[in-house]
């Protein structure tokens, strides 16, 4: 699927302006971010998701407010395409009492269940068995939720994720499996590990859609969300969706993707960058305009002067902290 003018005029001027605003805060956050780890913040192990864009925030923008998102290791671009605050966000990952955990989980723990965000998860695939309990918790209660459920393609050969893929199916759950097949699971490339061209395919084995989409253009992947969570939200259960993308950085931050990548294949994903095409789309169509555009970019990066910022002034949790926020099994109550 590609951009076209007939497929973007059922979206608002308001949704245009969420998928540039939330594809750039991204992108300012996890630069940002690399340059800071870079200098030797120590933030622990850091997964950035630039290059990903458009598949978070097309996904998110299909969302309602109210709905949830359950996430992978790769988890910033999720929380910031479903409104976690880039603020605690920020100052989680310096480790400050101020973040959204406290500052005890670090990158891949971010949570924010006010705004959807069930969590960063670092166990590969887990997000959907999180998803499961929430689609279960959503037909219960007849409350109209929807959960859209990401995960990567190394995560899809996991056999929990077939599990899930298989409930959802069976008890028509509202779930959309989001697929960010960004080509590598860490260095292994996934023509290597599946034997299947797309990861759509496997949809069919459990008598649901298949979607296959470009990852880098941000309506493709929101128009194949919107079809996706409008059957959800009528009780016709899960969709799984493919969005075929990549990430410009290596898997984390300690890796060097040059041992396994050409800089020509990097050059090659970088001049299909969704943040560029989407943009480039916008203005030829004259559905922005470059001053509006300008001044989500200004804004943006402005924000995220004020997380590193409060991140910084921020103080760190004290020892007590360590007894609060904990479950304690023998009486199931949590401090």
């Amino acid at each position: 699927m590609t951009m076209t003018a007939e497929r973007q005029s059922t979206l608002t001027h308001e949704q245009l302006r969420f998928i540039y605003d939330r594809m750039t805060l991204t992108r300012e956050f996890e630069e940002r971010l690399k340059k800071l780890v870079d200098t030797g913040l120590p933030v622990g192990a850091v997964h950035y998701y630039s290059g990903e864009e458009a598949v978070a925030v097309g996904v998110c923008a299909a969302l309602q407010p109210t709905d949830w998102i359950t996430s992978t290791h790769r988890g910033h671009g999720h929380c910031i395409a479903k409104g976690v605050d880039v603020k605690p966000m920020m100052a989680e990952l310096y480790g400050k009492v101020t973040g959204t955990n406290r500052g005890k989980g670090g990158s891949m723990h971010i949570t924010d269940v006010t705004v959807g965000m069930l969590g960063v998860n670092p166990i590969l695939g887990m997000g959907t068995t999180h998803a499961i309990g929430a689609g279960i918790s959503s037909k219960v209660l007849k409350n109209g939720r929807v959960t859209a459920s990401f995960y990567g393609e190394g995560a899809s050969s996991i056999g929990a994720v077939h599990e899930s893929l298989n409930m959802a199916a069976i008890w028509k759950l509202p779930i959309v499996f989001v697929i960010e097949n960004n080509g590598y699971a860490q260095s292994t490339p996934v023509e290597y590990a599946i034997a299947v061209p797309d990861l759509a395919i496997r949809a069919a084995g459990y008598g649901m859609p298949g979607v296959v989409v470009d990852g880098q253009d941000a309506i493709a992947v929101w128009q194949a969300a919107d079809v996706a969570v409008r059957r959800a939200r009528a009780g016709e259960g899960p969709t799984l969706i493919e969005c075929k993308t990549y990430r410009y950085h290596g898997h984390a931050s300690a890796d060097n993707p040059r041992r396994y990548r050409t800089a020509e294949e990097e050059e090659r994903a970088r001049a299909k960058d969704c943040i560029k095409r989407f943009r480039e789309h916008v203005l030829t169509a004259r559905l922005m305009t470059q001053a509006e555009l300008d001044e989500i970019d200004t804004t943006n990066s402005a924000l995220i002067d004020e997380a590193v910022k409060f991140a910084e002034e921020s103080a760190l949790p004290e020892p007590w902290e360590l007894m609060t926020d904990v479950y304690v099994p023998e009486t199931g109550v949590s401090k």
